[in-house]
């Protein structure tokens, strides 16, 4: 009998009694080894072979609440390590940027996570961006943009959303294509245009530039490309006018619901979806089951 879905797994009683007894056989493990060892029991791994840790470590979490398993207790420090925590606030101590965009040419864009860069973008998210930041699950991303020497924007890339209505009749791919092939799309979890910049068409011009290098950088660190991008814009702040100006296709809307919905009522900000395919033959490869 199913126990649950989780982030595209079905979990079987017979899965609920195997991660019972793996409990039992260890039972001073903390809950990251607990995580690990499942993930190398079932084989569960990224494309690049890395162990799908985090993901894991959500459904362990899910079936503990649920009363399914009973896990040991969770510690008093953060056990993902001081990288993970709550980033600092960095406030901006740059002169206003006002120009035309021909006049800050070149742009650089650097890939930044797993790098020295990495806790400053993650601080000008979380300070500068409405929504803060997000540490982002699965196959992720950053990027910083830089001009004459100073941040300018960040990016930040994960794995898309498993499920979204439009989106997935937009592509016609069925839910099995969907559950195999949804690691082909990226989701531009935040998009930063730094306070003080001024540049008019920089925000649709820097989502061009990234729509021509994210694949290639993608496969570079996971092992794959990507063939699709997708975000979400609310509509009572935005009008997604920067991804209509770089051709992106606004889809239709979220429901409302989100992933954990159980009582099929909007419990969050209804937001339109928008997307973007990167060559003509998406659907094909998006689509593909062998």
């Amino acid at each position: 009998m199913d126990v649950l879905r989780y982030r595209g797994r079905i979990v079987t009683d017979t899965d609920v009694a195997f991660i019972q007894r793996l409990i039992a056989a260890h039972p001073g493990a903390t809950r990251r080894t607990l995580s690990h060892r499942l993930c190398e029991a079932w084989n569960w791994v990224q494309p690049n072979g890395v162990l799908r840790d985090m993901v894991c470590r959500g459904l362990l979490l899910a079936l503990h609440r649920a009363g399914h398993i009973e896990l040991p207790p969770a510690r008093k420090s953060n056990p993902l390590g001081p990288r993970h925590r709550k980033p600092s606030r960095t406030l901006l101590c740059w002169s206003p940027l006002e120009r035309q965009l021909g006049d800050i040419l070149p742009l650089d864009i650097a890939q930044v996570r797993r790098s020295g860069e990495e806790a400053m973008f993650d601080s000008l998210v979380e300070t500068h961006h409405y929504l803060g930041y997000t540490r982002p699950v699965g196959e992720h991303l950053k990027y910083m943009v830089y001009a004459q020497g100073r941040p300018i924007a960040c990016f930040a890339w994960s794995s898309a959303p498993r499920h979204i209505g439009c989106r997935d009749r937009f592509i016609g791919w069925s839910p099995q294509t969907r559950r195999k092939n949804i690691g082909f799309v990226a989701y531009n979890l935040r998009f930063l245009i730094l306070p003080g910049v001024s540049v008019p068409h920089l925000a649709s011009n820097l989502l061009g530039r990234m729509a021509r290098r994210l694949s290639d950088d993608w496969t570079r660190i996971y092992g794959h490309p990507v063939y699709y991008l997708e975000t979400f814009v609310n509509p009572q702040r935005f009008r997604g006018t920067c991804y209509r100006a770089a051709n992106w296709i606004c889809l239709g809307r979220t429901t409302g619901r989100g992933k954990d919905d159980l009582a099929h009522r909007p419990n969050r900000p209804i937001k339109e979806v928008w997307g973007y395919p990167l060559g003509r033959d998406f659907r094909e490869r998006l689509c593909e089951m062998e």
